[in-house]
């Protein structure tokens, strides 16, 4: 599953393409992966491209938002005039576009995904924290997570560090790939017990989970399974 390096890739992206386009129109293929009005979007501006974790926010500029979680495969895809033939490791459409929102100036967002198991909701932003996703998660290790808070989860729970790590509700950002890497960095075995941590043990682990999150982004994601970035290109963690 993309984590945060591949998330913020793709926001990065988003954000530079689609600030100021407004949304025309939206070919909807496979109903179960948009949940909201469509009425209430079209004629809208996109003003800004949010991330909290692992998900997304495209903020309009008539107070709606969609909230988007691209989980396993999800994919969003820009093309207009100029990035048509930028992203060449996929093409879009194709048989896993399930939504494409038509922007003007000729410009399409696709969102693309095998598993299906991604969502985007149309939603007021003002209720944005109401969304599940958003209510139930923790803070963030390269945004308002702080060593001690971080130290304070740990102390709290018998479970195996790694999963405690990946745990979205406790804090965000890490999931398989870097928390293997940020375990491996800082020399803690992923079977140990998160309360057994040192101190010493525990802030080397929470620079080592900065240090590789910071790394993917640089490195645009990584692309083990089915990841792009918003002009269609794989990673290179």
């Amino acid at each position: 599953m993309p984590e945060l390096p591949e998330v913020e890739t793709i926001r990065i992206g988003l954000k530079r393409y689609l600030t100021n386009h407004t949304i025309e129109s939206v070919d909807l293929k496979l109903k179960k992966q948009l949940t909201g009005d469509t009425k209430n979007i079209i004629g809208a501006k996109i003003i800004d491209v949010r991330r909290f974790g692992k998900g997304l926010v495209i903020d309009l500029n008539n107070n709606y938002s969609l909230a988007i979680h691209i989980k396993m495969t999800g994919q969003l895809v820009y093309r207009d005039n100029q990035v048509n033939n930028v992203g060449k490791d996929i093409q879009v459409p194709n048989k896993f576009t399930h939504i494409i929102f038509n922007l003007n100036h000729n410009a399409k967002l696709y969102y693309n995904d095998i598993r299906q198991f991604g969502w985007i909701k149309i939603v007021l932003t003002s209720k944005l924290k109401e969304l599940t996703f958003f209510k139930n998660l923790g803070l963030e290790f390269l945004n308002d997570l702080t060593v001690k808070q971080f130290t304070d989860i740990l102390s709290k729970y018998k479970t195996p560090i790694k999963p405690l790590i990946m745990d979205q509700t406790k804090m965000a950002g890490l999931g398989n790939i870097y928390a293997n890497d940020a375990l491996y960095l800082a020399k803690i075995n992923p079977k140990k017990a998160a309360n057994s941590l040192s101190t010493t043990e525990a802030k080397r682990l929470f620079k080592a989970a900065q240090t590789v999150l910071k790394k993917g982004i640089k490195e645009g994601g990584s692309s083990e399974i089915n990841f792009v970035n918003a002009e269609g290109k794989k990673g290179n963690y």
